[in-house]
């Protein structure tokens, strides 16, 4: 899938393991849209002695998730589109 390539190279940089500053530099987001990513464990992660552990393929799968949903999305639009031109 090309958008995993692309997610790939992108986050090379970063460990396997991300801190919490990592993960809003590479999502370009705030410290409180972070944890509440991480709380609600939209990004899968966990705790040891209340640090956040967070794996760098847990912030790929995020974005690929979003970028599959926006495909999704935009993909029905267009679909909706074409049957109403048809008719």
């Amino acid at each position: 899938m090309i958008i995993t390539q692309h997610t790939t190279v992108h986050f090379e940089k970063y460990p396997d393991i991300v801190t919490v500053r990592d993960l809003m530099t590479m999502l370009n987001i705030g410290k409180s849209t972070a944890y509440s990513l991480l709380k609600d464990q939209q990004i899968p992660n966990f705790k040891i002695k209340g640090k956040y552990i967070i794996p760098k393929q847990s912030v790929v799968d995020f974005v690929e998730g979003l970028c599959y949903n926006e495909s999704k999305i935009i993909s029905g639009r267009l679909q909706s589109a074409r049957e109403r031109s048809d008719q």
